[in-house]
């Protein structure tokens, strides 16, 4: 390694420890390191929910549930409870993110993913999808939205046991929900209610473990951003050598790479 790569990697790792500092639980890279700690997870369902016995028994952070005929999505987080319900919870920090039809989606999604063939529809857990945004998404000034649907015609529950839950994420009322808002968007543990959050966001800022395990993240993605940029360069250069009338098996020579994939 020269003295000048060197460099530029102690420069990038002291941007890493800058950004962190900046961090709350709803950015999404920290958001997901939080979360690999159940205990945040079942803490944040339990106060959303109003269900302070509430536990998990499983979860998955940043998963991509398939569509074999469509669209794909990654959800931030999947969790089973005791009594076999499934969360599915997502923090937006942009409105677009956020619009009603995507956590419809997102059900269908994990409908999809989690009937077995052959089995039978009544066998579909109850759902809830979490939508905790930035903003009053909805715009009713309220801290907390549920929705679910009803015959409109006797004005009774459907019973298809899907809800969808809206968190307002400008909410600092003082109750359990503003608290837990505050804490979300608190950059120090120092700063928050939650002992829970609190002693997990202390870990992952404050010790040289947990700062580590973030630098470790933030490099994934910039490897990553990297790898895509070289792809979609060799993307640019394939076309244009193509367009010029270059031969495939020209054009894999030149790149690097094989036919198949020019």
């Amino acid at each position: 390694m020269t003295q000048g790569t060197a460099g530029r990697l102690e420069e990038r790792h002291d941007r890493y420890i800058e950004l962190i500092k900046q961090f709350t639980i709803m950015n999404d890279i920290f958001m997901r390191n939080v979360l690999k700690e159940k205990a945040c997870t079942e803490f944040i369902l339990q106060i959303i929910t109003e269900n302070i016995g509430l536990r998990i028994v499983e979860q998955v952070l940043q998963m991509d549930y398939a569509n074999l005929h469509g669209r794909a999505a990654r959800l931030d987080c999947v969790a089973l409870d005791t009594a076999n319900k499934v969360y599915n919870l997502e923090i937006q920090q942009e409105n677009e993110g956020a619009l009603p039809k995507r956590p419809r989606y997102h059900a269908s999604l994990l409908d999809a993913n989690i009937l077995e063939p052959g089995t039978e529809f009544q066998n579909l857990p109850c759902t809830t999808v979490i939508f905790i945004t930035k903003n009053d998404v909805l715009g009713g000034g309220l801290p907390i939205y549920h929705i679910s649907r009803t015959v409109r015609e006797v004005e009774a529950d459907f019973g298809d046991e899907l809800d969808i839950i809206y968190v307002n994420g400008s909410n600092r009322d003082d109750t359990e929900l503003g608290r837990l808002i505050h804490d979300l968007n608190c950059r120090e543990a120092k700063d928050m209610y939650s002992k829970v959050l609190a002693a997990r966001v202390h870990m992952l800022k404050e010790t040289k473990e947990g700062v580590e395990i973030m630098c470790e993240e933030l490099q994934e993605l910039y490897d990553e951003g990297v790898k895509e940029g070289e792809v979609l360069k060799a993307k640019r250069s394939a076309l244009l050598l193509s367009k010029k009338g270059a031969a495939l098996s020209d054009i894999a020579e030149v790149l690097e790479v094989g036919i198949d994939i020019v």
